[in-house]
């Protein structure tokens, strides 16, 4: 166990729940280079955010820890971006522009702008940002809309450094900032701790922080306390302070502690901070790599270890632990490994009480036989409470068993103490809970106590485990108490029980249910019927309602009739029928019946509801009858006959119901039951039968209602009842017979109304019926007309009845727009032409002028219209039907059609070019192209073979669309083969040649292409092309023609190359290259003297290396050569490729050929190419290559006479690629050119010349260089050479442990010890050197580790050096460590520990007085009591400021040491402790000595009197009863003392007590004790004695009652001397103011005025002395004399 770390160290990144892998950034595609301070944030251990940019974008990458997989981008432009430590938000910065992103939702926070740049932020909580610009610290929110708060102004000392850190406590008051400066090349740290509520700041060296909080012994909240650590140049130091301490709390002790830095860590220093409030931890992280876990109340170090090998920039909190990122991208994370820590520090550290400690704080393994033996030893020195303690505090419980409880329970506790059980059932109670012994345990005398309601308490607070035999013991005191307990437990049937018992009746199916448990139900429910009825139905109902029912509803009527439960029958089948099923019809009726018989009012309700339907509907109908419901009798009768028996009671029936109940009965029986009404009582109930009608028309149907009111003759009720449904109904018949009926009764505006408004009647029928009606207005028949298209019939009726007045009226006032049907009409009877043109003139021109013109021409009278039209057309109307219906008459008169259909714009060229169609093909033509109706155009000019007009259209339109349904052809105008032809001929002979605008011919090739005509196209472009056009050298159209030749007939492409001059010669060689058109395209290139791209076509298409080596030949120009010598390079035809080169005299492909040559090795033919290389070239990768072939082939002596001359050849390179091949020669002179002695020693090393070695090492002074030829000097055995190499290693600490690996592995012990001994006098000598020599001699040479440590303490790793004295048990020497390292703590249990070896009495007591731990001092104590007893004073003596006096005297009373220890208790008592008072007097009465006791008491008054006093009074010497009495005057207890002083006779000391009581009673009753036990002389002292308490009656009365007036005489000549003095100074005083006042009123001064009648004051002044004297006002009474006469009883 001791070989295993306390921490676990993971290199990982959570991939999926199940997998776990190690992972670096960069394997997530994040580049190293965007991996730093600056680019990579991690604000908590969920995600981390890295700004990532390339030449090409910038973008942000979240890494999701937690899964890799989510992983993502974002194009995102920011100086900065953190992300949330919870959730997906994140924060961006761009200069001064803040912005915050919820990425998940997609949209924005919230966003400011900063007056500054910020120049750094984290985020300190899930919803605040601290900001800290130039100047200052601002926190903020992301909720809200506040702007950020400014927190303090950054602090002088931080001016100039790099802000790297900031954090607050957890109530953000206290605040920390960070910043690193390099100044004279040391990392300084500078911290500002910023206070809020003092508003105060101090500047601090530092360079991490961290805040948290601890928890102190005794402690009843945690303690909080700063943690920082800075480096700097007087050394290394981990400071912990305690902030806002809290009232209460125990103090905390600073603490100071050395932090250690690796000899090879010199420039080493924190950067960041981390602690685990689990652990009560801090982590440390430093620059390199390095981690420091510290105790916090301790301070003491827990681990120490390298964790990167790289630069740590950035960390976060991780699990109670630590997790950080590196240069390399590693992802580290570091924590407590919680089943090794405890024995790590144990084995490791040796730090028992902090392993102790940490285990019980944080629940940890590892302690346990540490507990064991600790709880024994309490217990066997009798220190039960806190052995009770540690058990109820042990880690995992391990000692709260049912042996400890029972070896507890036994103890006896101390006087005013808890006894051990109860102080161990409150320790656990104070932390956690009880386990189930314990409970049952502590409920006992709990409950015994009457003390309930803690129970309660703790049942409430989870502290106690519940169980059955607890539930059990509770249950008599308190059954509600019991049943919490019961459910605790899941006790199922206590639990029913007490549910019954207590009559929560609703909560026993939802506990069964809950827990699973199935009492018998039925016995339950009759069980909680008798107990309550009201409770039982509830219960019933969440019976019968569980998923299966636990009763049945048959169950439950069966138990509630049994005890003739109506009304809770009721209300169970209510709840238990609600939904209405089949199934319980039986149950509805039990229900209906039992109600109708006893509530009918609740069966009406019942029954009103409509809630049930499955009941027997007859029987319930027939028992409402009965019961006078002759509403629900209807409601549920279906038999006709009983129907109108009980409908005939409509007296009893609510007439709205009854309408309403016409809607449940078919057709048949509502009219029968409205007849047997109406014979009933016709007057009484035609408004209900009137009212049903209307209501239920659609259903009964109004023709039935209608025979049914003209059988019974209502009339009014007809009307009424068509009123009212007319404007709803849509039966013709109806409306009809309402119509009928207004006009029978004169309401002709009621029938005007119904024919504009109404659309349901029969007009023809209408119409009929109002011409038949002869009505003196015919505008109800207009109106039917008009609206129903009669206007034909309605002209002939008027016009042949002699009534034409209603035409103009109609035409004019009622419908202007049915003037074309009126004139038709007109025409139809041969009416006079006149009158319609009348009409014309007259009419608004409201109507359709098309319209108008159909109705004339289909009668063939158009031409009555041609002068309304001109005069139309005159006037300006933009109407198309006029100008269509002129040209119509000027095609048909053939008046000059063509001028008006080419010069008009108005006609509607379809509908003139459709009329012309048959008529004249070229009119229609002329009419469609005017108005560009492309579609009709096509079809006419196809149908009648118009093909030139067609092609010349096209031609002109320039629409590619039009051109495609010409030629392709769609679902409007199928393709024609033939047409298609005509029309390619009519364009190719005509149409073409007659343009002349470039853009027609443009969009007509277009159009060929795009009906994919190529053979067309050819020879439109022919046509075009190569006969003599305006077209034929446009560049285009020759592209186009070679392209389609191309693609359609490449056998024309050749005679087209060679015919034309004016293509793009490159592109359409490219086109010819890509359709495999090779020998073409070389000719193009060969034509145009393109020769590069020509010998390229060679190479690349046709692959003829060797035609186009002729073709070069033939060229002979240095481009093509070079191109061949690529195309020869890539063949791997190296030497002819070089001689291509050469001949091109082209160097710029050097790279490629050097690469080329040197993989085949041809590096002959490869030298040279790089000398004409170099000739043309100036470039240090060719000199260099050149070197290198040179070594290849062996010709040093080129290379030397190379080197020799001016060369720009990079030779360090070379030489190294030299060294790697094996070519040490050549690198030898290479190394030695550049005078790289490093190289050039390992080169020699490698050829065995070690001495040259060695001289080069010395100038090249590299540790490397040093490494290596040491290395092999000590394989060699040479080592005088190799120590000569060691010194030079040694001075670097990284350096020497792998050399001490190296000696010791080759077992040279003695030649490694001279090695550093010989190394400890260099200037460089490190701490390493002095450390590492130390821990040799503890390993090899223990009799010089004394020696070496007490000349070099100062300089060696002393945590280092002690984990070597401990392994090799030299424990003087680690004690000598501890104490130079200040580790006082472990230096005393050392040399308690092996005090045979290390116990040396003066150097004891001075490293036990340094100790932190206290409970060190108690330990010593004890050690010294077993082992050094003599020596306890001396001990106490320089330990009594630290100790606590009250336990040290517990221990030694434990173990009846007392005595041992009286001088430290003499010189103790100036603490006036207590417990040291008390030890000290009850020695003093063991050895009866009682003036030291007197002395005791009366300087040190800390103890307990009382207690004191009872205990002395009994006592059989005088002296210490006396001492008893004194106590009881201290405690002011005088009866008491007084009763002892005259018990032992001590009436000096009685009389003293009286006097000092100040009590005129305790001293009147000693007075009277003296007078009964006849003691005259102790009665006249007494007198003396207490003389200002006695009352001068009483001493008169005693006196003379009992003859002692010569005993009392001294005491009354004192009392009348003092009275005498005093009445003369009264006298002298009263007379010196009498004579002042007489003064001032023979002076008639103010003291005169001052007698007056308005006197306030005496004469004397306020509070004058003469007011005694005064005589008073006139008639006042006189005022008494001072000295009244004796009285009876006096002398």
């Amino acid at each position: 166990m001791a070989d295993q770390l306390p921490i676990t160290f993971q290199e990982f990144v959570k991939v999926s729940a199940r997998e776990l892998r190690q992972m670096r950034l960069p394997e997530l595609g994040i580049d190293v280079s965007n991996i730093s301070f600056n680019t990579l944030t991690l604000q908590s251990d969920k995600f981390i955010c890295v700004r990532e940019k390339t030449a090409q974008r910038e973008q942000v990458c979240i890494v999701d820890l937690e899964d890799t997989a989510r992983t993502f981008r974002r194009a995102i432009t920011a100086d900065s971006a953190i992300m949330n430590p919870e959730n997906k938000i994140i924060a961006l910065k761009a200069g001064t522009n803040l912005q915050v992103f919820n990425l998940e939702m997609k949209a924005k926070v919230k966003s400011c702008v900063m007056a500054e740049e910020v120049k750094y932020w984290r985020w300190i909580t899930t919803f605040d940002i601290a900001l800290v610009t130039e100047k200052s610290v601002f926190h903020w929110s992301i909720e809200g809309a506040d702007a950020p708060v400014k927190q303090f102004d950054r602090h002088a000392n931080l001016a100039g450094t790099q802000i790297i850190a900031y954090t607050a406590n957890a109530k953000m008051n206290w605040m920390a900032l960070i910043g690193i400066s390099a100044p004279q090349g040391r990392v300084v740290g500078n911290m500002q701790l910023y206070n809020k509520d003092r508003g105060a700041s101090q500047p601090i060296e530092a360079h991490a922080a961290e805040f948290s909080e601890i928890w102190l012994e005794g402690a009843t909240q945690p303690t909080q306390v700063f943690a920082f650590a800075s480096r700097g140049a007087s050394g290394s130091k981990l400071h912990v302070v305690e902030i806002d301490h809290v009232e209460g709390n125990p103090p905390f002790q600073k603490r100071t502690v050395e932090m250690l830095f690796p000899p090879e860590a010199v420039n080493d220093f924190p950067v960041a901070m981390q602690a685990g409030p689990k652990y009560e931890l801090v982590y440390m992280v430093t620059k390199f790599g390095f981690i420091h876990l510290y105790d916090l109340a301790t301070g003491a170090c827990v681990f120490t270890n390298r964790i990167s090998g790289d630069t740590v920039f950035v960390t976060a909190k991780h699990d109670n632990g630590i997790i950080a990122v590196n240069r390399k991208g590693q992802v580290l994370s570091v924590c407590v490994n919680e089943e090794t820590v405890i024995p790590y520090i144990l084995q490791s550290t040796g730090n028992v009480e902090l392993a102790f400690r940490m285990a019980s704080r944080a629940n940890l393994p590892g302690a346990d036989q540490l507990y064991v033996q600790r709880f024994q030893q309490l217990m066997s020195q009798g220190q039960f409470n806190e052995a009770a303690k540690m058990a109820a505090s042990s880690p995992r419980g391990m000692l709260r068993t049912e042996n400890t409880i029972n070896q507890l329970k036994h103890l006896n506790s101390a006087p005013g103490q808890l006894s051990p059980i109860l102080q161990y059932f409150a320790t656990i109670l104070e932390k956690g809970e009880l386990n189930r012994h314990e409970s049952i345990e502590l409920a006992r005398p709990v409950l015994a106590s009457n003390r309930k309601a803690l129970l309660e308490k703790w049942l409430k607070e989870d502290k106690l485990e519940c169980s059955e035999e607890l539930g059990d013991i509770v249950q008599p005191h308190d059954a509600t108490l019991a049943l919490s307990v019961y459910l605790r437990a899941n006790v199922p049937a206590k639990v029913v029980l007490c549910f019954a018992q207590s009559g929560q009746f609703d909560k026993i199916v939802l506990y069964c249910k809950k827990v699973g448990f199935s009492p018998d139900w039925v016995p339950l429910l009759m069980q909680v019927a008798r107990a309550d009825s009201e409770k039982a139905c509830d219960f019933a109902l969440l019976l019968v309602k569980e998923d299966p029912p636990l009763a049945t509803p048959d169950q439950v009527v069966g138990v509630f009739a049994s005890q003739n439960l109506v009304q809770q029958t009721t209300r169970f089948l209510l709840e238990a029928l609600k939904d209405n099923r089949e199934s319980e019809a039986h149950l509805q009726t039990k229900l209906l019946e039992m109600n109708l018989i006893n509530a009918p009012q609740v069966a009406d309700a019942i029954l009103g509801n409509g809630m049930f339907t499955h009941f027997d509907r007859p029987y319930i109908a027939q028992l409402a009858e009965k019961a006078g419901l002759y509403q629900r009798a209807l409601e549920l009768y279906d038999n006709l006959d009983d129907i109108k028996r009980v409908a005939v009671h409509t007296e009893v029936v609510d007439g709205e119901w009854l309408v309403g109940y016409f809607g449940n009965l078919s057709v048949s029986d509502s009219l029968a039951v409205m007849r047997q009404m109406l014979e009933h009582s016709a007057a009484q109930n035609l408004q209900t039968v009137v009212q049903a009608a209307i209501k239920y028309s659609d259903l009964l149907g109004a023709q039935n209602i209608i025979e049914l009111l003209e059988e019974y003759r209502c009339s009014e009720g007809l009307y009424y009842y068509l009123g009212s449904v007319v404007n709803v109904s849509e039966d013709p018949a109806v409306v009809f017979k309402y119509i009928q009926a207004a006009v029978q009764t004169g309401q002709l505006k009621e029938v005007e109304r119904i024919v504009r408004d109404n659309n349901h009647y029969d007009a023809e029928k209408v119409k009929n019926y109002l011409k038949e009606a002869s009505l003196p207005d015919q505008l109800p028949l207009i109106i039917v007309c008009d609206r129903h298209g009669f206007v034909h019939d309605l002209v002939l009726y008027l016009y042949s009845n002699g009534m034409a007045k209603y035409i103009e009226v109609y035409v004019q006032q009622v419908n202007p727009s049915r003037l074309p049907q009126v004139v038709g009409a007109l025409l139809d009877v041969d009416c006079d032409e006149s009158i319609v043109k009348s009409l014309l003139s007259s009419t608004p021109a409201q109507f359709s002028v098309v319209d108008l013109v159909d109705e004339a021409e289909k009668r063939n009278r158009l031409k009555l219209l041609h002068r309304w039209l001109e005069a139309c057309a005159s006037g300006g109307s933009q109407d198309p039907g006029v100008y269509n219906a002129l040209a119509k008459i000027y095609i048909d008169t053939n008046y000059d059609p063509e001028k008006f259909l080419a010069t008009n714009r108005l006609y509607d060229p379809r509908v003139i070019g459709a009329y012309s169609e048959k008529r004249d093909p070229g009119l229609a033509f002329l009419a469609y192209s005017q108005g560009a109706c492309d579609d009709e155009l096509l079809r006419l000019t196809s149908e009648n073979s118009m093909f030139k007009q067609q092609a010349r259209y096209l031609i002109k339109r320039r629409d590619l669309g039009l051109w495609a349904k010409a030629l392709a052809g769609d679902e409007q105008h199928p393709l024609n083969q033939s047409h298609r032809r005509q029309l390619v001929d009519q364009v190719v002979s005509y149409g073409l040649p007659e343009a002349d605008d470039p853009e027609e011919v443009s969009v007509c090739v277009k159009a060929f292409m795009a009906a994919n005509l190529p053979q067309e196209l050819i020879e439109l472009l022919e046509r075009i092309i190569l006969e003599p056009t305006p077209f034929s050298t446009n560049n285009n159209l020759q592209n186009l023609l070679i392209l389609t030749a191309v693609k359609v007939d490449p056998s024309r492409v050749a005679d087209y190359i060679s015919r034309l001059s004016n293509y793009d010669a490159p592109d359409i060689a490219q086109i010819c290259i890509a359709n495999g058109l090779y020998e073409e395209a070389f000719e193009i290139y060969k034509r145009f003297e393109v020769n590069t791209d020509a010998i390229g076509v060679l190479i690349d298409q046709v692959g003829s290396l060797d035609r186009a080596y002729e073709y070069a030949e033939r060229c002979d120009q240095p481009e093509v050569w070079s191109r061949l010598g690529k195309a020869q390079l890539d063949g791997l035809r190296i030497k002819e490729a070089i001689d291509s080169y050469i001949r091109a005299d082209d160097p710029r492909n050097y790279a490629e050929v050097v690469e080329v040559a040197g993989r085949a090795g041809k590096f002959d033919d490869l030298v040279r190419f790089l000398l004409m290389a170099r000739k043309k070239v100036r470039e240090p990768a060719v000199e260099s290559e050149l070197l290198f072939a040179y070594a290849k082939t062996e010709r040093l002596t080129d290379l030397e006479d190379m080197l020799r001359g001016p060369n720009i050849a990079q030779v360090q390179r070379v030489g190294d690629r030299c060294y790697d091949e094996g070519l040490f020669e050549a690198a030898r002179a290479l190394f030695q050119n550049v005078s790289n002695w490093a190289r050039l020693a390992s080169t020699l090393v490698r050829l065995g010349d070690y001495q040259s070695a060695v001289d080069c090492g010395r100038k090249a002074n590299s540790t490397l260089v040093w490494k290596d030829v040491h290395a092999a000097c000590i394989v060699e055995g040479e080592f005088r050479l190799a120590q000569i190499c060691g010194l030079h290693l040694i001075v670097h600490a990284e350096e020497l442990v792998p050399m001490i690996g190296l000696y010791e592995s080759a077992g040279k012990i003695d030649e490694l010890c001279a090695l550093i001994e010989n190394g400890l006098g260099l200037e460089r000598a490190h701490m390493g050197m002095f450390t590492e020599l130390a821990i040799l001699y503890c390993k090899y040479r223990p009799e010089k580790i004394m020696d070496h440590l007490k000349l070099y303490w100062s300089r060696i790793n002393i945590p280092k050096v002690i984990r070597a004295c401990e392994a090799a048990h030299l424990w003087p020497e680690l004690v000598f460590l501890y104490v130079h390292y200040d580790e006082f703590d472990n230096a005393t249990q050392t040399i308690i520990a092996h005090s045979a070896d290390a116990w040396e009495h003066a150097s004891f007591k001075d490293i036990v007085v340094k100790v932190s731990n206290v409970e060190l001092y108690y330990k010593a104590l004890r050690f010294y009591l077993a082992e050094q007893p003599l020596l306890l004073n001396d001990l106490l003596h320089v330990m009594m400021p630290r100790v606590d006096h009250t336990r040290v005297v517990s221990m030694f009373l434990k173990s009846d040491n007392i005595p041992l220890v009286k001088q430290y208790l003499v010189a103790a008592q100036s603490t006036n402790n207590k417990a040291v008072n008390e030890a000290y007097n009850d020695l003093l009465i063991e050895e009866e000595d009682f003036v030291g006791l007197r002395s005791s008491i009366d300087n040190h008054d800390n103890f307990d009197g009382v207690g004191l006093a009872q205990r002395l009074e009994k006592h059989e010497l005088l002296e210490f009863r006396r001492i008893a009495a004194h106590l009881y005057n201290q405690a002011k207890r005088w009866r008491q003392s007084l009763t002892l002083s005259k018990k032992d006779k001590l009436y000096k000391d009685a009389m003293t007590t009286a006097r000092q009581s100040a009590s005129a009673e305790i001293a009147e009753d000693l007075l009277r004790y003296f007078v009964e036990s006849g003691n005259p002389a102790c009665f006249s002292a007494c007198l003396l004695t207490c003389y200002d308490l006695v009352r001068s009656d009483v001493v008169m009365e005693l006196s003379w009652r009992h003859g002692l007036a010569n005993e009392a005489m001294p005491y009354f000549i004192n009392l009348m001397r003092e009275y005498q003095t005093k009445v003369d100074t009264l006298a002298t005083e009263v007379a010196d103011l009498k004579a002042k006042v007489e003064r001032g009123a023979a002076a008639g001064g103010p003291a005169a005025a001052a007698t007056g009648p308005n006197q306030l004051l005496g004469p004397a002044g306020l509070g004058g002395r003469l007011m005694l004297t005064h005589a008073g006002a006139p008639g006042a009474a006189p005022m008494p004399p001072v000295f009244a006469p004796p009285s009876s009883n006096g002398f």
